[in-house]
């Protein structure tokens, strides 16, 4: 599947080719302190078929949960989170593409979720949180 999108300011758009069958929701604890929230939704792109316009600011997280380096890149001026890749110079091999900055977000819904041990518990049911409010006020 084709997708496309863009930072919260348009400074910086990306494209590539997924499979909505990879969709994944992390709970790492990783994920919860870059994102202010209790998960991250990714996608990953081969960085064969991932192109991006606009320069990120780059953040390596030095040892991750996972026990690796990753290289965290953000919009410089809106901050949102672009992708998430091994550290290093030249296209890699995947991207982890934040689903939250997609087009196509609606069509991606998560197949599989990781680091589930680290999960809030909480957000196992959010489909009873009432009230369901449309605007804030």
């Amino acid at each position: 599947m084709k997708i496309d999108g863009a930072c919260h300011c348009g400074a910086i758009t990306v494209e590539g080719e997924a499979d909505p069958a990879t969709v994944t929701v992390c709970h790492c604890t990783d994920c919860q302190t870059a994102t202010g929230s209790a998960f991250r939704v990714s996608i990953p792109v081969s960085g064969t078929t991932f192109k991006m316009s606009g320069k990120p600011t780059i953040y390596i997280k030095k040892t991750a949960d996972s026990g690796n380096p990753r290289a965290q890149a953000f919009c410089q001026t809106c901050a949102s989170p672009i992708y998430a890749t091994t550290p290093g110079e030249g296209p890699q091999p995947i991207y982890m593409v934040r689903v939250g900055i997609l087009r196509q977000r609606s069509d991606l819904t998560p197949r599989r979720q990781v680091w589930f041990r680290s999960a809030q518990p909480w957000t196992m049911a959010l489909d009873a949180v009432e009230p369901k409010i449309e605007k804030q006020s």
